[in-house]
């Protein structure tokens, strides 16, 4: 597929990493040329210089013959335009463009071909609002990861000491819950890949990630480890555009407070959100945090666009009393290095983004596409279509479906049914597949397996 990345930011370039290791033709325009050096040395792609909405630019990166345009730049209406310039000169069949400010979402009618032509609008602002959402609705999880309109979840869990599971065989989860039907599609342990069998025996410290029912998710974390109680006060270090997100989406259900420098900022929200507290200074303020009783505070979550004040909060909040403290953090070398000590859950906005965007650009019927343990692996959602003589995986048991190494088959949703993979389950037209994936160097199989016929959707 030729695809070209207007922006080679961090979004830009992981995306730009993730695709060119699967054999795409990829081209990255941007105006910073050592930028787009570094990535040019480091990937396999082409780069071109100057401003991705202008014609000769686009032009010049291939735009006559594109299949896809991915607009990424740091402003929305570089990102627009560039989406017009290429349906009007180019018709340039898919045009992506990632847009932040809420003026422009909440405008009935503005996107469409009549309009701003752009097919897929991504808002990172709003992916990372409800990734974060989903984690305080289930205390304990390392990752929530919805699959067909949240009928089924792939949930990560670190197994702790004294959990029911730990030193126990996997063949075993069905003896303690036989009520209940779950699969565990990969385990990770000391940053390795272990790939789930009967016989496995789940460790102390092991991230554990397993795929049931919505109903059921509860009760199986409560397998892996000591159940928390639920969250009630939540303090957020960081009023823009993910913290109010965040507040306004929650505020009902839990106590807020936004802790924000800006005066000016606190006014806003003050008149935009009914039920969370605004408090004006900063959050790396230790007698602030201890005045308004942070050691009472369930999460504290480090929402600036600040990486270095986000992991200084976070690690003051923690030492101070709070019981789980989360990081925004933009930089994806700083995630690895955080997470798992003080800090309970580092966010990368990049890697939540990027799932929305593979979506979109996986062959064969693929309906949503999750990063999971940033970046390490992925969990598909793929649509099985055709019949047995079209088909490689529909009418077959999933004992029979040729499975490149390192895949698992975690669930089946038929419908509104939620059906956890056994060997001997039968895959029909129109189900959703949930694959994982360890080793996402066999994507390509993983789509070819979906596809109907020798054609590409």
């Amino acid at each position: 597929m030729k695809i070209i990345i207007l922006g080679a930011g961090q979004v830009g370039g992981t995306l730009a990493e993730h695709l060119a290791s699967e054999a795409n033709d990829i081209t990255v325009v941007d105006t910073d040329g050592e930028r787009l050096r570094e990535l040019g040395d480091r990937l396999d792609i082409r780069t071109v210089q100057g401003r991705g909405s202008f014609p000769t630019i686009l032009r010049q990166a291939g735009a006559d013959d594109a299949d896809m345009l991915v607009a990424v730049t740091s402003s929305d209406e570089t990102n627009m335009l560039a989406c017009q310039v290429a349906y009007t000169l180019f018709n340039t069949p898919t045009k992506i463009a990632r847009v932040r400010e809420s003026a422009y979402l909440t405008r009935a009618g503005l996107f469409g071909n009549e309009a701003i032509p752009v097919d897929v609008l991504i808002s990172p602002e709003q992916v990372v609002t409800n990734y974060i959402k989903r984690l305080i609705e289930y205390p304990g999880a390392l990752q929530v990861i919805d699959f067909a309109d949240g009928k089924a979840q792939l949930v990560g869990v670190r197994a702790y000491y004294g959990g029911p599971l730990v030193g126990q065989e996997l063949r075993q989860l069905r003896e303690h819950m036989p009520q209940v039907d779950t699969r565990v599609a990969a385990i990770f342990r000391r940053n390795r890949a272990i790939m789930p069998k009967g016989d496995t025996v789940i460790e102390a410290d092991d991230e554990v990630f397993f795929i049931a029912a919505k109903a059921h998710i509860r009760a199986v974390m409560s397998e892996m480890r000591r159940i928390e109680d639920s969250n009630k006060r939540i303090v957020i270090a960081g009023g823009g555009n993910i913290g109010e997100r965040l507040a306004e989406a929650i505020e009902n259900r839990y106590q807020v407070k936004i802790i924000e420098r800006s005066p000016a900022r606190c006014r806003a929200l003050s008149e935009s959100l009914n039920n969370t507290i605004i408090l004006q200074g900063s959050s790396s303020d230790r007698d602030l945090l201890v005045e308004e009783n942070i050691s009472d505070a369930d999460i504290f979550l480090a929402l600036t666009n600040d990486d270095e004040a986000n992991i200084m909060s976070s690690l003051l909040a923690k030492r101070l009393g709070a019981r789980k403290v989360m990081t925004l953090i933009n930089n994806p070398a700083y995630v690895d290095l955080v997470q798992g000590g003080e800090i309970d859950i580092a966010i990368s906005p990049q890697l939540a983004t990027i799932g929305t965007l593979l979506t979109h650009v996986r062959r064969g019927d693929i309906a949503s596409v999750h990063s999971l343990r940033r970046g390490a692996a992925e969990a598909i959602e793929a649509v099985a279509h055709g019949d047995a003589k079209s088909s490689k995986v529909v009418g077959r048991k999933i004992e029979d479906v040729d499975l490149p190494p390192g895949t698992t088959i975690g669930a089946i949703i038929r419908d509104e049914e939620v059906l956890i993979a056994h060997d001997k389950t039968v895959i029909a037209s129109g189900d959703h597949v949930i694959l994982f994936l360890v080793d996402k160097k066999y994507i390509r199989e993983i789509e070819r397996l979906f596809q109907v016929g020798l054609t590409f959707f």
